[in-house]
C-alpha cells in the first residue's frame, strides 16, 4: 500500500496557502535534491499532475480547469471514478482513508477528532486571515483583479493571526511536543506550512511565543523537512 511521507504532505499542505493551489515552487524549507526526488515520486505515483499554469493570465480560472474545480483552484485530485475532490483537508482525508499507514489524522475515532479540532482552529484562526492579510496587503496588486479585496482590513486581520499564534503558544506552555501532543499529524504540517509562509511575507513569528518558537524548530528537525 502507497504511504505519504512527511515531505509529501508537507508539500500538499504548503500548496494550500497559493491562491492557486499550486505545489511548486516548494517552500523554503524543503527546498533540495532530495525534495525534488520526492515531488517527482510523487509525479510518477500519480500524487501530482504536472501541468503548465500560467497563473499571471488567470488560465486556472478558466473553462478548462473550471471543469475540475470551479473555484478554480489548485490541487485538484482527480479519483478513479472521474470526479475531482478539492480542498486540501479534503483530499488529505480522503488520502488516509485510501492509505492509512502512517497516520497523520489519527488511528482511532478519538485522535482523528483530536486532529481536526485543531486543523480547523489553525486553519480558521490562523491560516486564513494571516493569508488575507498578505493578500490584501502586501499583495494587493497581484490580488485585486482576481478576487474580492479589502485592503482597509489587512492590519486587522495580521493582528488576529498574530494573537491566536499566541494563544496557541499560551496552550502550548503544557510541555507537549506537538499539537496533538506526542503526535506528529496533519494540524502540525499545517502550521508549520503557514508559519514559514509569513516569515516570508511580512508577518514574521514572534519570537517571545517561546513554546511556538520551540515546536516550529523542532518540527524543521525532522528529516523529511531538513532534506
Amino acid at each position: 500500500m502507497t504511504k505519504l511521507s512527511d515531505t509529501q504532505a508537507l508539500i500538499l499542505s504548503a500548496a494550500a496557502q497559493r491562491d492557486d493551489r499550486i505545489a511548486l515552487p516548494l517552500p523554503e524549507s524543503l527546498r533540495g535534491g532530495a525534495a525534488a526526488k520526492v515531488v517527482g515520486a510523487m509525479l510518477a505515483k500519480g500524487f501530482l499532475e504536472e501541468v503548465d499554469v500560467d497563473l499571471r493570465k488567470g488560465e486556472n480560472r478558466e473553462e478548462a480547469h473550471l471543469r475540475r474545480n470551479p473555484h478554480g483552484q489548485m490541487p485538484a485530485l482527480e479519483l478513479d471514478c472521474g470526479n475531482y475532490l478539492s480542498e486540501i483537508t479534503a483530499i488529505c482525508e480522503y488520502l488516509e482513508e485510501k492509505h492509512p499507514s502512517p497516520a497523520m489524522i489519527g488511528t482511532t475515532p478519538e485522535e482523528r477528532a483530536e486532529c481536526r479540532m485543531w486543523t480547523r482552529r489553525v486553519d480558521l484562526n490562523i491560516a486564513e486571515p494571516l493569508a488575507n492579510g498578505y493578500r490584501f496587503g502586501e499583495a494587493l496588486k497581484f490580488f485585486e483583479k482576481r478576487i474580492p479585496v479589502a485592503p482597509e482590513a489587512s492590519p486587522g486581520l495580521k493582528m488576529i493571526a498574530a494573537n491566536r499564534i499566541k494563544w496557541l503558544d499560551d496552550q502550548m506552555a503544557d510541555g507537549r511536543k506537538y499539537i496533538c501532543g506526542e503526535r506528529f499529524t496533519l494540524a502540525d504540517m499545517l502550521l508549520y506550512c503557514w508559519i514559514d509562509f509569513g516569515n516570508q511575507v511580512g508577518q514574521p513569528l514572534d519570537q517571545s511565543n517561546a513554546n511556538i518558537v520551540a515546536w516550529f524548530n523542532r518540527v524543521g528537525e525532522r528529516p523529511s523537512v531538513k532534506a
